[in-house]
């Protein structure tokens, strides 16, 4: 079950926690922002030409978990969740590039399938972290990268599409303020 509560984070806290708590604020906030629309809702697009949609969103953030967790922290190979070759060959950390950064919603794909996909990354990502420190490294582009970088890096990407969310949220139905 996907919570769509939001704990403000500590004012007071070490870094950890400060980081940790700011991303959950961040992931539940887009959970809040597409809880309770139907399908039909979540692939409505943006405006012409766009095509961004609530849905998209959900799941280029399942894919950007994976990228940046998975992928660049864990040095793991695993295959794309969205796009050509979807499910296939593994990949190791390369950009997110528009065909397989989730965006484009597949004419099968539903908002309940993409939330479970993303809470499932999520939770990944969770266990990949909880072991290490904020100094443990990753590889992207051939360069090292902190799981304190990676931190920082996802509060950001999430809010700012937290903020295309927002609007994509009060073109749908009117809905303001999650």
């Amino acid at each position: 079950m996907v919570t769509t509560e939001r704990a403000i984070p500590p004012l007071t806290a070490d870094e950890r926690t400060t980081l940790e708590s700011w991303l959950d604020f961040q992931r539940a906030t887009l959970a809040r922002k597409v809880a309770g629309l139907t399908d039909e809702q979540a692939r409505e697009p943006a405006a012409p030409p766009s095509a961004l949609s609530l849905l998209g969103l959900v799941q280029h953030m399942g894919e950007v978990e994976r990228q940046w967790f998975r992928r660049v922290l864990q040095r793991e190979a695993v295959p794309w969740l969205y796009g050509p070759g979807a499910g296939g060959e593994a990949r190791t950390a390369e950009l997110l590039d528009e065909a397989h950064g989730g965006f484009a919603v597949a004419p099968d794909a539903s908002l309940a399938r993409a939330v479970a996909v993303w809470q499932e990354q999520i939770a990944r990502s969770r266990s990949a972290c909880a072991p290490l420190s904020l100094d443990a490294v990753g590889t992207v582009r051939g360069q090292e990268v902190s799981l304190r970088w990676i931190y920082l890096h996802m509060i950001e990407e999430y809010a700012r599409h937290n903020g295309h969310a927002d609007l994509l949220r009060e073109r749908t139905d009117g809905e303001t303020g999650h």
